[in-house]
């Protein structure tokens, strides 16, 4: 395939890459342009086709992984400055293996079973990426190619499923398809076929996947604050809110994350004055302390159920932490990032458990603290523990006029439909957002622009979806897609090798002792 004039320049290509990497960042909020991810990963995919050498398409893969990584997370800037483009580095370095598949697999003139392998084999990898950067010390699964269609029903119903993991492996698939149709006329019939199949299998799932059976309901009150200044402050704030939800029959109130700075037990006036809004509203409030624990030492993130007796005794405590934000990882050698920007100047503790508990008036609630939400297998254990109700409680203030606040809400919406639970994202500053058990959107969110309390009416769910009662099945069946790919090409090497006559290499021969003979002169 011959490069374009334009790309002639070595560093005029890597910048391209780069920016294409970045293109899929656009189908997620605020931009929202879910459509795009279905050919964004094309132009990335067409450069690493027309990469000369092996070894140049890894470092596409890299280049463009770095730009897809910086685009994701560009909000940090402010925060973590040049880091974030250290943490971009070598993140990106994950999608190296998988641009030597792309060029594997599409460089040149494929034929069409090379094609057809494509269509498993390079979606298979790009999961395997997104589950290796899904481990917490390495930032976690935010913006996972599949969240970016959080507001497109089938794909919602996808998620019921195999989780966001299906809608992934659904997305790239396409991209593939489309790049082989832009890129190489001569074997369009697989990828016509791949496109043909993808639609089946989404109006089949559409049509006999199990639907979560409504039944009955609750009416929840967030409780938003907004910008304050200091604990003392966004307390008092929380508190006047809250005085204007007497009255509205309520199952349950919600503050945001850290919307207590104090420890409840050595501030037994706050805790009283939360119990005295549970007896005016006559509604359990679920609070969340970010303070330094009087019974145990370090600092946690707490959810807090507060009744009109006080604190119930029902406590959840954060267990996944945000990199950087709560925590340094590998602080010995990593230390240094609290000095060039906003990183934790101490690390937080980490709870033991996840927690379900009965919110008062027979709701069994589910906790999770902002960034957790991120993580499909927590609300899927939730739901599996009996959880009616899911909740996240987040605060993005430091973000509030980047894209982070729309993403991090629009992630609700994924974990409602992947367990057919409804789920509460409840926040300091907003984005605040409800959605019902398929993933659809109930009520009006609140805009981090708002200060204010908003009711919802909340549709309550029974029945256990696919991706609940078999997890994380389309990770494991990518896996085992590359491992057979290994072992074909394994195969077929061995093979090549007995056709062409090469003969395998001979050991040296050795003398009666053991050491190597001398050759003859």
């Amino acid at each position: 395939m011959k490069t374009p004039d334009w790309l002639a320049s070595p560093w005029r290509r890597r910048a391209s890459v780069a920016v294409a990497g970045a293109l899929p960042v656009l189908a997620f909020p605020a931009p929202a342009l879910w459509w795009l991810a279905y050919v964004a990963l094309v132009p990335w995919m067409l450069l690493v086709r027309a990469a000369p050498t092996g070894r140049r398409a890894l470092r596409d893969g890299w280049l463009g992984g770095f730009g897809f990584m910086l685009a994701m997370h560009h909000w940090l800037l402010p925060n973590l400055h040049v880091f974030t483009f250290v943490i971009a580095g070598l993140l990106g370095a994950l999608w190296a293996p998988w641009a030597w598949l792309v060029r594997r697999f599409l460089a040149g003139t494929p034929s069409s079973g090379r094609i057809a392998a494509a269509l498993l084999v390079l979606p298979s990898g790009w999961l395997a990426i997104e589950l290796v950067r899904s481990w917490q010390g390495l930032g976690g699964p935010w913006g996972l190619l599949g969240s970016s269609q959080w507001q497109v029903e089938p794909a919602l119903r996808l998620a019921s499923v195999g989780g966001v993991w299906l809608i992934s492996f659904l997305v790239v698939a396409v991209d593939v398809a489309v790049a082989v149709l832009v890129s190489v006329r001569r074997s369009r019939a697989p990828a016509l076929a791949g496109l043909v199949t993808a639609a089946i299998a989404t109006s089949a799932v559409w049509l006999w996947s199990p639907r979560p059976e409504v039944r009955g309901g609750v009416r929840v009150a967030v409780v938003q604050p907004g910008v304050t200044d200091g604990p003392d402050n966004r307390f008092a704030r929380e508190e006047a809110l809250t005085h204007g939800l007497a009255g509205q029959d309520l199952d349950l109130i919600v503050w945001g994350e850290s919307s207590v700075g104090f420890d409840l037990a050595d501030r037994p006036d706050l805790a009283d004055r939360i119990a005295a809004l549970a007896r005016e509203t006559d509604t359990n409030i679920l609070v969340n302390v970010d303070a330094r624990r009087s019974d145990r030492p370090g600092i946690y993130k707490s959810s807090v159920l507060v009744g009109p007796e006080g604190p119930t005794g029902d406590r959840y405590d954060k267990m996944r932490l945000v990199p950087f934000g709560e925590y340094i990882p590998a602080r010995s050698l990593l230390g240094w990032a609290a000095s060039v920007g906003e990183a934790a100047g101490e690390d937080r503790r980490r709870g033991a458990e996840q927690v379900v508990f009965d919110s008062g008036k027979g709701l069994r609630i589910g906790p999770m603290i902002c960034f957790e939400s991120a993580f499909p297998d927590m609300s899927r254990h939730l739901a599996r523990d009996g959880a009616e109700l899911l909740l996240a409680q987040s605060a993005t203030s430091t973000f509030q006029q980047s894209w982070a606040p729309e993403q991090h809400a629009s992630l609700a919406a994924l974990r409602a439909a992947e367990t057919g639970r409804p789920m509460v994202h409840a926040t300091l500053t907003g984005v605040s957002a409800v959605y019902g058990p398929q993933g659809e959107r109930v009520g009006a969110r609140l805009g981090t622009d708002e200060s204010t309390t908003a009711v919802y009416e909340v549709p309550l769910a029974s029945g256990t979806t696919p991706y609940v009662r078999f997890g994380d099945w389309p990770v494991h069946a990518a896996l085992l897609t590359l491992v057979a790919w290994g072992a074909f090409e394994g195969v077929r090497a061995v093979r090549l090798r007995r056709r062409t006559g090469t003969p395998p290499p001979v050991p040296p021969a050795r003398t009666a002792h053991g050491s190597p003979a001398r050759p003859a002169r």
